[in-house]
């Protein structure tokens, strides 16, 4: 079942400098028990989209349609909108430190989310407090629930994010940078908490991440963005065996291999594009390799538009076949 239907976003922010053009034409659906994985570099625009999804973004002109479970959240009552956020769609935040409040218990907070929208009494939401803290690995739930942020470590800080973010049963999760200034091991575990909880209770997720390895792990779908547009789209399995586009393929290629017999990895020359004033056609093209081996206006004259270049896989390159 098809849980969250993204067509056409845009997010644009009116700045002292001009109009900062965040998310161009963003398309992408995720379905129940499905993790869609958004990868990028920083400022591609993958954290604003999802902050769009959950009707976030404050000041920013936002159009397009978002649709969960065939209701479209764009120009929706805010209040309609906020009930739905944190009740059936939940997001797990980058820094867990700064995310929980200082000054209240882990399970203040987590009881306070579900006693705000199913209405129960204090005793019934610390119940389930403690038991979502359970549920996501926190040993002694019943005594850890009465404990502060900063008496968890960073890993069980995480948890504590998830069982936040599971409190109320939602159908649709983001999780935007989850295991962000974690250690591998730590890494691991978050991440197979996730793909855990997915199974068991068919979840959607969105995994927002600039770490392919992460991506690797746990998506089904990959979206690829790059200056604020989706340029890549495929299954897991297709995107890094065969990538489309000449950007996925430099992502790809700057990840060190136990195969490359001491190669030195090859990084994507260049930064990404100034939001503000991005480069003509495609944004990637200056830094494009392809483009910089055989220039054409068909990189420079327009953007290149999403299309299917096989079955099921989707590319927003001139020639998408350079990357066979």
């Amino acid at each position: 079942m098809t849980l969250l239907e993204v067509r056409d976003l845009a997010v644009e922010f009116n700045t002292p400098d001009g109009i900062v053009k965040a998310v161009k034409g963003v398309d992408f659906s995720v379905d129940s028990g499905q993790v869609l994985g958004l990868v990028g570099e920083s400022g591609s625009g993958k954290s604003v989209t999802s902050l769009a999804v959950m009707g976030l973004h404050r000041g920013a002109k936002v159009t397009g349609s978002v649709k969960f479970e065939g209701t479209e959240l764009i120009g929706a009552d805010p209040e309609a909108v906020r009930k739905l956020r944190g009740r059936r769609m939940a997001m797990i935040f980058q820094d867990a430190l700064t995310s929980l409040h200082p000054y209240f218990t882990i399970g203040d907070q987590i009881s306070e989310a579900h006693r705000e929208h199913f209405g129960s009494s204090k005793k019934v939401s610390w119940a389930r407090a403690v038991e979502v803290l359970g549920d996501v690995g926190i040993p002694e739930p019943a005594r850890r629930a009465g404990e502060y942020p900063h008496q968890f470590s960073g890993g069980m800080r995480q948890r504590a994010m998830i069982a936040l973010a599971l409190a109320c049963e939602p159908d649709l999760i983001i999780a935007d940078e989850p295991t962000t200034a974690l250690d591998v091991t730590v890494q691991a575990q978050v991440l197979d908490l996730l793909v855990k909880l997915k199974d068991e209770r068919g979840l959607g997720v969105i995994m927002i991440t600039h770490d392919l390895g992460v991506i690797a792990r746990v998506a089904d779908q990959v979206l690829v963005m790059y200056g604020g547009s989706a340029i890549e789209q495929a299954d897991a399995d297709t995107m890094f065996a065969l990538p489309r586009h000449p950007y996925t393929r430099g992502l790809l290629d700057s990840l060190p291999r136990l195969d490359s017999d001491g190669e030195e990895l090859r990084a994507i020359p260049g930064s990404p594009p100034s939001l503000l004033n991005p480069p003509a056609g495609c944004a990637f093209h200056p830094r494009c390799a392809v483009y910089a081996a055989s220039p054409h206006d068909g990189c420079t004259a327009a953007r290149p538009p999403l299309l299917e270049v096989v079955q099921g896989h989707r590319s927003a390159c001139s020639h998408p076949e350079v990357t066979e």
